[in-house]
This record gives C-alpha cells, sequence and structure tokens, in this order.
C-alpha cells in the first residue's frame, strides 16, 4: 500500500471526471429520472466498486490514504477506462500498473506499416508474444521471415526451432540466449495463462536449447548491441534499436543499423 502525496488533487479531479460521465444505465443501474449532478453518485461507485461510501469518498476528496493495486484495476473497470486512463490512474495512485489483459495485439496500425517500408534499414514491429507482425523488405532479406505465413512469424520460435534461421546468426548460441533473455522481461508482464504462457511452455518442450536457457533465469537491460548475421553467404553486422509505438499495446519497432567499424555491443535481442 501507498500513500498519495503530490498527485492527490489530480487524481481527485480524474476520479470525479470519470465518474460524471458515466450514464447510471451504462454500469447496469436504474436512471432514478432527474439527477441533481450529472453521472453517477459517490455511492453508486462504492458499491461496485464494493468499498464503503465514507472510504470511496475520502480517496475522492484526495485524502491522504493507501489505495492497492488490486483495488485501482477493479476501480477502471468500474469507471470503464480505456488502457491510456487505466495506466493514468495508476501512474496517479503511485501503483505499479498490473500487466494488461489480452496484452497480445496483432494489428498492426497502417501509419506504423508506412513508416516502417519507409525506413532505408531493416525493421520489423514486434508485440509482446514477439510476432512479427509486419517487416519490410530489407528485414525480410535479413531474417528471411517473409517466406513463412503470418501465423508462423515469431521471432523466438523461428530463432530457437528453424535451422536456417540459426544459421544466419553468428554465433547463434550467445545471440539466441541473449534474445531470450530480452523476451523473458515481456513474459513477465503477461497475465497468467495467455498466448504468451503458452509460446514458452511449447519451446520448453520442442527446444533443448531454450529449455535449457529458460530454466537458467538470466535477464538483460533492454535491446541495443550488435548483431552478427550471415546473409546471402556474406557476414553483415547490425546495430539494433528498439522504438516503442504504442505503450498499451506493447507495440515495438525494431530497427537494425549496419554497424560502425569501431562500434561495440552485446547482441541482447530486440527487447
Amino acid at each position: 500500500m501507498r500513500t498519495l502525496e503530490r498527485t492527490r488533487p489530480d487524481l481527485s479531479a480524474f476520479l470525479r471526471a470519470c465518474r460524471e460521465r458515466l450514464l447510471p444505465e451504462e454500469v447496469g443501474l436504474p436512471s432514478g429520472g432527474r439527477r441533481r449532478a450529472p453521472g453517477l453518485r459517490r455511492e453508486e461507485v462504492a458499491a461496485l466498486a464494493g468499498v464503503g461510501l465514507t472510504w470511496y469518498t475520502w480517496l475522492e476528496q484526495g485524502r491522504d490514504i493507501g489505495v492497492s493495486a488490486r483495488f485501482l484495476d477493479n476501480l477502471a473497470r468500474v469507471l470503464k477506462l480505456d488502457a491510456a486512463e487505466r495506466r493514468h490512474l495508476f501512474l496517479l495512485a503511485h501503483e505499479r500498473l498490473p500487466a494488461e489483459p489480452g496484452v497480445t495485439w496483432c494489428v498492426l496500425p497502417p501509419l506504423v506499416r508506412r513508416l516502417m517500408h519507409d525506413l532505408p534499414h531493416p525493421a520489423f514491429v514486434l508485440n509482446l508474444r514477439w510476432d512479427v507482425l509486419g517487416s519490410n523488405s530489407l528485414a525480410d532479406e535479413v531474417l528471411g521471415l517473409g517466406a513463412y505465413p503470418q501465423g508462423q512469424r515469431n521471432l523466438l520460435w523461428q530463432m530457437f526451432t528453424n535451422p536456417a534461421l540459426h544459421a544466419r546468426f553468428v554465433p547463434w548460441e550467445a545471440q539466441a540466449l541473449a534474445m531470450l533473455s530480452s523476451f523473458r522481461r515481456d513474459f513477465a508482464r503477461a497475465t497468467e495463462g495467455t498466448d504468451i504462457h503458452e509460446l514458452a511452455d511449447e519451446l520448453k518442450r520442442v527446444s533443448p536449447e531454450f529449455k535449457m536457457g529458460w530454466e537458467q533465469h538470466d535477464v538483460q537491460p533492454p535491446c541495443g548491441g550488435r548483431l552478427c548475421l550471415t546473409v546471402q553467404g556474406e557476414r553483415r553486422e547490425f546495430e539494433q534499436t528498439s522504438l516503442i509505438i504504442d505503450e498499451s499495446r506493447h507495440l515495438r519497432l525494431v530497427v537494425y543499423v549496419p554497424a560502425l567499424q569501431d562500434g561495440k555491443g552485446d547482441g541482447s535481442g530486440p527487447g
């Protein structure tokens, strides 16, 4: 539990605004005829959130009380907050944001697709599960993922099960294990029982190298570093970076840039 400090006025105003924009019928309550103030009453929000009226009133008044992540998640559901509003609520309350349900987003925004194809370097977009939602022709040349159906374009799966991709990375073992440790950070953000967990379980079953690396519990910093790949018989070195393009949907654009001769890196994967 954390107490509220400098954000109490903003939290109070935000909760009041969210409450006042909701109609009773939107949350399954009778309208009750004419109301003196717009939106839901405090007692209605308190009842729907499963807390006492006095406690919720203190919260909305910005009093110095403790709030839990579980309660905030429930309150976000009652107030019908979208992902951005839910994140804002948690930040105002100084709480760590829990993993989003249904985090494996599988739609690539058209503007991001245009940007990706306009880049002069290999680039692709990953979701939280490391599915490749889109790639430009240069990335297809480097990684060869364009040859596979959309449902099979998972970077982690191909890295540990596809001999053709295995042969492109030099040395494969160091770069694959670094990629796995980057994936572990995303795995920790996912809710229990999602397809991300299914992916890890299946990889542990089919890939001894993945299983061994997974059991080491190695976690590396966010991406950066140098990659070495063999492309059409030619050894090429890249420096990589990862740009967040949609934080709430966990989408990021990964770009491989030809490495400078004196550049240094650790090949930590596209996390």
